[in-house]
């Protein structure tokens, strides 16, 4: 199928990378967060507005299984999450598609939702894509938990103890998404319905949205089993413990046809963050201040590199290079004659291309 490209497309800047190096699976498959990315958008915006949280409704039992809306009140409108979370058996546990059941099956709901919408939803949403949803519902998903991790914490705080700062580290989430469903499937709203909110208006907003307030549930979650088991000896999960605890993603597979069906979404991305980075290598001077913020960027990035640990062996030799791309980069920005020079912004770039890994190199993009 042919696709047109937008008819607004501008030729490639001076400065830009071009298409031939930017737009290689290799390359894309290295990139790292900008301040562009889908998720920092979307907390920029909570904390910029001053979003509120709250939790209306928490109805599980001892060990965790019941019904939970989280509630978010953005300026505008209300947007809820709202979870069935159930026991399943060993046999049945699995992240494939062919699962029929999950330890949490969720909604974003557009607005709040009444009594009759929740026992609706408990009757449709656990079923997943054999459910019955309506365009009140934004997102349907559904998570497994990392049984050792989630049971490790539970039984470390019910013992008034913080987990283990290595295991929560190595695992880094106590539920995994399955699916995270928006945009029109299975009876859900459509995108028209919200893409004209300013809130939601972005990309994937609404289903990063559901994920914030899902990490916030899974949070919760265990330490109230903990205080189940362990009553007033129990502890909270230490804040910046919790840090560490993000929302795992079981496969990802649906990125592979997503971009091969939506080229012109992708170039609209990529265009973004490429023109962005042209107009800072551009920059002929450079300020005291923004030489300063470079190197606090660049020592986060050394200890998020140091502290990114995987199983698989090829992305550990990515990332051991990638450790030492970085220490290259902070020996040329500490040499005082290198910063005095202008067109700092692209001489880093220039240095990054020559001698660093492609993770190395987009690394330093991200900086």
């Amino acid at each position: 199928m042919k696709v047109e490209m937008p008819k607004t497309t501008h030729v490639v800047s001076k400065g830009m990378r071009s298409p031939e190096k930017v737009m290689r699976l290799s390359r894309m498959g290295s990139s790292f967060q900008t301040r562009l990315s889908f998720m920092r958008s979307l907390t920029r915006r909570i904390s910029k507005e001053k979003w509120k949280f709250e939790k209306l409704r928490f109805e599980v039992d001892e060990k965790g299984y019941g019904t939970s809306v989280y509630v978010v009140h953005t300026p505008e409108r209300t947007y809820s999450l709202i979870t069935f979370t159930n026991e399943i058996a060993p046999e049945q546990r699995t992240d494939r598609v062919v699962a029929e059941v999950w330890d949490a099956t969720f909604n974003l709901f557009d607005g709040i939702p009444t009594e009759a919408d929740i026992k609706r939803l408990s009757e449709n949403t656990p079923k997943q894509e054999a459910g019955r949803f309506s365009p009140s519902e934004l997102v349907l998903a559904r998570a497994n938990k990392s049984l050792r991790l989630f049971e490790h914490v539970a039984s470390r705080l019910s013992e008034g103890k913080q987990p283990d700062i290595e295991l929560l580290a190595s695992v880094g989430y106590l539920m995994r998404t399955t699916a995270v469903y928006g945009s029109g499937k299975f009876g859900c709203a459509d995108r028209e319905k919200i893409s004209n909110r300013s809130e939601t208006r972005g990309s994937f907003q609404v289903e990063l949205l559901t994920v914030y307030l899902f990490r916030w549930f899974t949070i919760e979650l265990v330490e109230y089993v903990a205080r189940q088991r362990g009553g007033r000896k129990a502890v909270s999960l230490n804040p910046e413990i919790s840090k560490f605890l993000g929302i795992g993603n079981a496969t990802g597979l649906g990125m592979a046809p997503f971009l091969i069906k939506h080229p012109v979404l992708i170039h609209k991305w990529v265009l973004a963050r490429e023109t962005a980075l042209s107009r800072v290598v551009a920059l002929e001077s450079h300020t005291p201040e923004s030489l300063s913020l470079f190197r606090k960027f660049m020592f986060q990035a050394t200890q998020h590199i140091a502290e990114w640990n995987v199983e698989d062996e090829q992305q550990t030799s990515r990332i051991i290079k990638t450790r030492e791309d970085l220490k290259q980069l902070s020996n040329w920005f500490a040499n005082e004659e290198n910063i005095k020079q202008p067109l700092i912004w692209e001489r880093i770039l220039r240095f990054a291309e020559a001698n660093f890994s492609l993770e190395g190199q987009e690394l330093t993009v991200s900086l």
